[in-house]
């Protein structure tokens, strides 16, 4: 199947959802009303900070920068406009909007690169994305007609495991009696509410099913744990939505049968995981494994794996390189799947490489938080939906050479750090991929410090639109650069540099008015 249909299917899929709740476990403590969602008539409130919620869906984006700047200078802290915003956008949208729910995951990777910005400056990436929210909730309405509101909880039946109840019911396409259960389930704690909703998750392997929930608990610290109800319902929904698209689960049943059957058959469940370290050697041949693989292939790969004691942080180190290479080979978006801001030959946006980056990341992210079953069970999806990414894809990614290709290293002559840097912003600037890509490269070979050149790249991940997506590519690659070994980190650096070049052009929609306010 073409790039371009894929990635329109997904959108459909996202576009346009509608109606979901939060749980009353929370009600008494901040005075939640325990009415059903149905209902309509109870609106969420999120106790102190509901005046900001309020105003992130109720001031018109042209004024809300400016408005949010006076809250600063009055003393209040950024953590608390991403909370507002993060809890606006849920109660408006509740996983069920395209726009919506991209903006939602760029939220905590937004505040986590404000803390790598000089202190002038740390309010940019926030009041940029904070600015798409708002301006998405007012083109939906605003206040009006929103998707979260209060659900009672209905407790499960003794006897049953309730992740597995949960899932019957969003393949049953049960919303009333989803949300009831998941309510329940959340008033144990936040790791019981993940947990269970990873049942749902991994029914599909897809990138927005894949990455919102974990970009749902990545913002816990920033919100608080006592909204991981709201937070996660964001995940349950899209879920929910899904599967009443025959399209969807037709396309991606095949995962049902091969994950419990694999957790079976390896016994993931019922024994402990292994803590064998690999060498570099095994972990560089592996992600080629998965890379080379069929879908069923490297899911079988990565099962067997883990059934012979490997570590589950060597498998997602290899996952990790191997969805990289899906930005170094990539050749670029054809003429007949262009738009404004995804040119011919561009990466960026909603390509192979970004989607696949950020599946990656979030399944071994969700893996290392999970418990035992959903530590193997996410691991081996990840490596399913690699194989699948690239398989779907078309053209001959096992045989493109990864950029920067061999020639454009060689014409790399600059060695001193000051003047590569320049060299990698010109490249940058003038939208060269393969030059950006080879100066970085070089930049690495020669061993220079790493933070300047993640703040040249960081400035332009803030500074760009990158079609929903800069934010939190940005966010996945520094991750995965922290969470991988020596030998292998620096290609994040590499494929970022591409996405970045590729990016630069389309300043993203508030900046300009950020930078003045803040005099940056």
């Amino acid at each position: 199947m073409a790039q371009q249909s894929r990635r329109d299917f997904f959108a459909r899929v996202g576009a346009g959802m509608v109606a979901a709740s939060v749980g009353s476990n929370l009600a008494n403590d901040m005075g939640f009303s325990t009415a059903f969602a149905a209902d309509g008539d109870d609106r969420l409130s999120f106790g102190r900070l509901d005046t900001l919620v309020n105003l992130m869906q109720e001031t018109p984006a042209n004024r809300l920068l400016a408005t949010l700047n006076e809250r600063l200078r009055a003393g209040i802290e950024l953590r608390e406009l991403v909370a507002a915003g993060a809890l606006a956008n849920s109660r408006k949208f509740g996983g069920e909007d395209y726009v919506g729910f991209h903006t939602l995951m760029a939220m905590a990777p937004a505040f986590h690169m404000s803390s790598e910005l000089p202190a002038a400056r740390r309010a940019l990436p926030v009041f940029k994305v904070l600015y798409r929210n708002t301006n998405r909730i007012q083109e939906a309405g605003g206040r009006k007609n929103e998707v979260l509101h209060a659900v009672q909880a209905t407790a499960v039946p003794q006897g049953r495991n309730s992740a597995e109840l949960l899932r019957e019911q969003v393949r049953a396409r049960n919303a009333e009696q989803a949300e009831q259960t998941f309510a329940a389930i959340a008033q144990g704690s936040p790791e019981d509410a993940f947990n269970a909703a990873l049942w749902a998750v991994q029914d599909a392997t897809e990138v927005h099913r894949t990455v919102l929930p974990y970009r749902a608990w990545d913002l816990l610290p920033v919100v608080g744990r006592e909204q991981a109800l709201t937070m996660l319902r964001n995940s349950v929904r899209y879920c929910l939505k899904s599967e009443r698209n025959e399209d969807y689960v037709r396309r991606l049943q095949p995962v049902r049968a091969m994950l419990p059957r694999l957790l079976d058959e390896h016994r993931q469940v019922s024994r402990p995981l292994g803590t064998r370290n690999m060498d570099d050697a095994w972990v560089e041949q592996f992600s080629q494994t998965l890379f080379r693989a069929n879908p069923q292939q490297a899911a079988a790969a990565a099962a067997a794996a883990l059934a012979e004691g490997i570590a589950p942080s060597a498998i997602g180190e290899a996952l990790s390189l191997a969805a990289n290479q899906l930005v170094l080979r990539d050749h670029g978006r054809p003429a007949n799947q262009t738009s404004p801001n995804r040119g011919l030959g561009s990466c960026h946006g909603d390509s192979i490489g970004v989607h696949g980056c950020d599946s990656a990341n979030a399944w071994r992210n969700m893996s290392r938080l999970g418990n035992q079953r959903n530590q193997a069970a996410c691991l081996i999806l990840g490596c399913y939906q690699l194989a699948l990414d690239r398989s779907e894809r078309g053209g001959d990614f096992l045989n493109w050479e990864p950029y920067p290709y061999a020639e454009a290293r060689e014409r790399v002559t600059s060695r001193e750090q000051p003047a590569l840097l320049r060299e990698a912003e010109d490249a940058i600037r003038a939208r060269d991929q393969m030059r950006a890509s080879a100066v970085v490269h070089r930049y690495g070979e020669q061993g220079h410090a790493s933070r300047p050149m993640w703040d040249l790249l960081l400035k332009y991940a803030v500074s760009e639109d990158g079609a929903l997506h800069a934010e939190k590519y940005y966010r996945t690659t520094s991750e995965e650069y922290a969470a991988n070994r020596a030998a292998f980190r620096w290609r994040q650096v590499v494929a970022l540099a591409r996405v970045t070049a590729s990016a630069y052009g389309q300043p993203a929609p508030g900046y300009e008015e950020a930078c003045r306010l803040v005099q940056a």
